[in-house]
């Protein structure tokens, strides 16, 4: 860690501060159906997870060359780029978390590498090649190959247990989530932690510490994935009650194989090096699962917005980072104020989500952020439509509270009005 300067320590800095955004604006992704079902308390989950994620970090660096040596051309890029480009990534999902929505962290960051990129040296600094085969391609492939999977899982698992008691079926598939739990908190510390070893690396690189192509030291790797840790244990509690109530509702075994299929998308993807979005392979597998159970729905109102979000990640980190790199190209008086403007963005959002918070002890609840009580879609309306009402209903409470009179009697009329006394 010798001839670090200055600007590169805050750029280090950063970077895990974004690493420890990434990790609470994802913890959904691995304990969201877990903690929905029931299958974990909340805090239990979150710790599990924290603990997964730092084992992941230390499985694979494959993801870390992705974008240490492939997004971006490293000659020529400053170390002032890489810290615009964490400024807009760190906002975009610090804004996300805030409307509770499950965008994927991986894409801020590659929308501001490549918005910052672009406005220090223009398109030559940006490998399209790369953005297209790593990126692009996988980030549609991912949530309709993880929504299939996990749509074919929950039809197979209903089918299995049709012939078995419920009660003990749910309790052996909630031990099955837990598991599988388990198995995306990994991935997801294998894929999400290398992200910021790949962005410190490359600001190592450029700073002239270490030599272009160079794999990211122990240290890198023990820095990043203690930062995600922390992040997954703080809990994105908004995030969660989206994915866990605000697309449908889940059963066991449509966690269960919910959280094998995109954990199964997720570790093949990092095998492979490229730098998949957890958040967009677990919504798309939660969604898939929702629709695999028969009478199961899928609340399209939140969906969109969600998928609204992926659209509008990549050029809107990438242009929140192109402002802060006009800025710290001004020299260092830009660099102040960006980081004044980060810090200030910071707080201005985290009082906003206080006026209406989220936690462990309401996620399940109903009295948080509207994704969670928003009205159902079309499609969820007609469903309920044709529906019976359930038995303890309205109506039946309404029942229980005035009962009918018994057989062969009569109402009781209203008492006569008596005289006022004076």
């Amino acid at each position: 860690m010798e001839h670090l300067t200055l600007l590169l320590a805050i750029v280090i800095v950063t970077a895990l501060v974004f690493d420890f955004t990434n990790g609470f604006h994802d913890t959904a992704n691995a304990m969201a159906t877990t903690i929905s079902t029931g299958a974990l308390k909340p805090k239990t989950a979150v710790a599990m997870s924290a603990v997964l994620n730092l084992v992941g970090a230390f499985l694979s660096v494959e993801v870390a060359k992705t974008i240490s040596g492939g997004l971006i051309n490293e000659q020529g890029i400053r170390t002032e780029v890489i810290f615009a480009a964490l400024v807009g990534a760190i906002l975009w999902n610090l804004f996300t978390w805030l409307l509770g929505l499950p965008s994927s962290s991986s894409h801020a960051l590659f929308g501001g590498l490549i918005g910052a990129t672009l406005m220090s040296v223009g398109t030559s600094g940006v490998n399209g090649g790369v953005v297209v085969t790593k990126v692009l391609l996988p980030a549609l492939a991912a949530p309709l190959v993880a929504g299939l999977a996990a749509m074919l899982a929950t039809r197979l698992t209903y089918r299995i247990s049709r012939n078995t008691d419920e009660k003990s079926t749910a309790k052996g598939f909630r031990a099955g989530q837990i598991a599988s739990a388990g198995l995306v908190s990994l991935a997801h510390g294998t894929n999400d932690a290398q992200k910021t070893m790949g962005v410190i690396t490359l600001a190592l690189v450029t700073g002239g510490v270490i030599a272009p192509g160079s794999n990211p030291p122990m240290w890198v790797i023990v820095s990043a994935g203690v930062a995600i840790a922390l992040g997954t244990y703080l809990g994105g509690w908004r995030i969660i009650r989206t994915m866990g109530k605000g697309l449908t509702d889940l059963r066991p075994q449509q966690g269960f194989a919910a959280q094998t299929s995109a954990a199964t998308v997720i570790l093949a993807s990092s095998h492979l090096g490229f730098s998949l979005s957890t958040t967009q392979s677990c919504s798309g597998a939660v969604m898939g699962a929702g629709l695999g159970r028969k009478g199961g729905v899928v609340r399209w109102s939140t969906a969109t917005r969600m998928f609204i979000a992926w659209g509008l990640t990549l050029p809107a980190a990438g242009l929140v980072a192109a402002g802060a790199e006009f800025l710290t190209k001004q020299g260092p008086w830009g660099i102040g104020a960006t980081a004044a403007l980060l810090v200030a963005l910071s707080t201005v959002i985290w009082f906003a989500s206080r006026r209406q918070p989220v936690d462990h002890t309401n996620v399940n609840g109903t009295d948080g952020p509207a994704e969670a009580t928003e009205p159902p879609g079309v499609v969820t309306a007609a469903v309920a439509a044709v529906t019976p009402p359930p038995v303890g209903g309205p109506a039946s409470e309404l029942a229980a509270t005035i009962p009918a009179p018994a057989p062969g009697t009569t109402e009781p009329t209203a008492e006569p009005a008596r005289p006022a006394t004076v």
